[in-house]
């Protein structure tokens, strides 16, 4: 078992590789599908349920620019998986290349609880926390545009742009009375 880091192998030009994690991989195989195919450079997809990434194949893999977290709030295993794999990433990830991903938000049966906990999660580490819609392709396209955006800075790929900055633009912060929610 060993650590994930971002920058022991040089990137590949014109390339980027994204590291999506879903324990249930319910959306995981549809976001691959649509990655690869909204992509205007090429875009190694790898799916995996949980970290760390078996040790065998650790010399022939990539670079892995973004890792992806996806986390459906319906089930309470997706989190807690989510979150036993953060151990295995190198803390290098944290500073804008990896993000988390929630579905199922909008249903009636999500405790609210389980969102705040993600909430938090996203914010203590600085990361992004992006919605997604799941069940209609186009949602699915949409998500895969939004990974996209921030695959290609992450990579490098768009000039003057650097992970740690576009980083602060889009995590996820909290307000400062956290501990009383008012979703009124």
């Amino acid at each position: 078992m060993s650590l994930l880091k971002p920058f022991s192998k040089l990137p590949d030009l014109n390339s980027a590789t994204i590291l999506l994690v879903e324990s249930e991989e319910q959306f995981q195989q549809s976001l691959a599908d649509a990655l690869v195919e909204e992509a205007n450079i090429i875009v190694n997809v790898r799916l995996a349920k949980t970290l760390p990434l078996p040790v065998e194949n650790e010399e022939s893999r990539p670079r892995v620019d973004l890792v992806v977290f996806i986390i459906n709030l319906t089930s309470e295993l997706s989190f807690q998986s989510a979150e036993a794999s953060l151990k295995y990433l190198d803390p290098g990830y944290f500073l804008g290349k990896a993000c988390f991903m929630v579905t199922n938000a909008r249903q009636a049966s999500v405790p609210v609880e389980r969102l705040e906990a993600v909430r938090k999660l996203a914010a203590s580490l600085h990361c992004p926390l992006l919605f997604a819609e799941d069940q209609t392709p186009d949602g699915v396209t949409a998500a895969a545009e939004r990974l996209l955006t921030i695959l290609r800075v992450a990579a490098g790929v768009v000039p003057m742009a650097t992970a740690l900055y576009l980083s602060n633009l889009t995590r996820c912060t909290l307000p400062p009375d956290i501990d009383q929610p008012s979703f009124d």
